[in-house]
């Protein structure tokens, strides 16, 4: 595969992760209105909420099958246009079954496109042979940033949500479209790499991917506890006004972006594992801040520290699964990608539970040790001689098949 077919076929993915960003972004931040819109009361709210990742998770095990056939390119320059229009669906409807058919189409989506995307990344990794991964969730971080304001804009103005999400999907779906004519990458480890145990015979053993689906679970209930809980948690529980209560998910975002603009580099310098392990030790040390919180701006600063350390957890998730079964890599990252929407389940309600039956400040605690088991697991990362750059990089231009 030649050099400039690397870099647009990284270029266009990108794009694909930064459209994604947005897409969800602007989903998630106007659950309200949504709820206000078809009239779905508050016990009912929550199963259209779990539906989605539930659908995405059933998507996301088809989706290897298909990528067997097709590859992950085909599927995600299909999924990334429904998904797309699943939005669009979500704001033209009135009627509640319209509401159940839309979220059901977009988490369907959903699930292929996560699975086939990352499949790319860590496909496209594996041909650069340097870690290129966090940069992709980089700018999905960014996309959320952007959809989150535009979100932002459409409640100010009080926009219908039809109104808001049309002028970003006439947008968003041709340069998706178009940039998936680029889209590089999908190709298995030759027969002749050493796959070690974990790629023996291009199969995918469960018992060595289940540390990493752990890994992957935990992640997400931290990150499920930051995106539904901050801003109950600074307002209930540590006294802020409303106003302020918005800050600590922004805060995490960005600072989301930039440990994922910067983590790149600390794989090449350190090793996946040591990454790993220093942002499982941060996210731990941002959630202890969040507990023991006097007031709202050290609980924001936790929030903050969350951020950067959750930040590097998920893509080297990711990519360490294409590195442990090398031969089977799209299967791996399929059955991993599952575990994303298992986490995001159980976060919110755990956190919840939790602190009605006990109290919100121990509820932190809990994410926080799930987080910390990370450290256990790092090896399933790599050995430190494995990591990528420092004289253990491929060149750029190695014959990927």
């Amino acid at each position: 595969m030649t050099d400039a077919r690397l870099r647009r076929g990284r270029g266009s993915l990108a794009v694909s992760f930064f459209v994604q960003g947005v897409t969800f972004a602007l989903l998630v931040t106007r659950i309200p209105a949504i709820q206000d819109r078809y009239g779905i009361s508050d016990a009912l709210l929550p199963v259209f909420l779990a539906a989605v990742p539930i659908l995405a998770g059933v998507s996301s095990v088809a989706t290897e099958k298909v990528v067997a056939r097709v590859g992950p390119g085909v599927v995600l320059r299909w999924a990334q246009p429904l998904v797309l229009l699943g939005l669009l669906a979500v704001g033209a409807g009135s009627e509640l079954w319209q509401a159940a058919v839309a979220l059901g189409v977009f988490g369907l989506a959903v699930g292929a496109l996560d699975a086939s995307m990352n499949m790319l990344g860590v496909s496209l990794q594996r041909a650069y042979g340097r870690s290129i991964m966090l940069g992709f969730h980089a700018a999905y971080s960014l996309g959320g940033i952007v959809g989150a304001s535009l979100a932002w804009v459409g409640a100010h103005w009080d926009l219908p949500l039809f109104v808001s999400y049309l002028p970003v999907v006439a947008v968003l779906l041709p340069a998706a479209f178009v940039g998936s004519r680029w889209y590089a990458g999908g190709e298995s480890a030759p027969a002749s790499v050493d796959v070690g145990k974990g790629g023996a015979g291009g199969g995918v053993a469960f018992t060595l991917l289940l540390p990493l689906c752990l890994v992957m679970t935990f992640a997400y209930i931290g990150d499920s506890t930051v995106s539904n809980w901050s801003a109950k948690y600074l307002q209930d529980v540590l006294g802020s006004s409303e106003e302020m209560a918005t800050v600590p998910y922004n805060a995490y975002m960005v600072t989301t972006l930039l440990g994922r603009s910067v983590g790149d580099f600390g794989v090449r310098r350190l090793g996946a594992a040591t990454v790993v392990r220093c942002g499982a030790v941060l996210a731990a040390i941002g959630f202890a801040l969040v507990a023991v919180a006097p007031g709202a701006w050290v609980g924001m600063a936790g929030f903050t520290v969350l951020g950067l350390g959750l930040s590097v957890i998920v893509p080297q998730t990711f990519a360490a699964a294409g590195r442990l079964f090398p031969g089977a890599s799209d299967a791996a990252v399929a059955r991993l990608n599952v575990f994303n929407y298992v986490g995001f389940l159980i976060g919110s309600p755990l956190v919840g539970a939790l602190g009605d039956a006990w109290s919100y400040r121990g509820a932190m605690l809990v994410p926080m040790v799930l987080v910390l088991v990370t450290v256990v697991y790092a090896t399933s990362f790599g050995a430190r001689e494995a990591r990528y750059g420092g004289g253990h990089e491929r060149p750029r231009t190695v014959d990927v098949g």
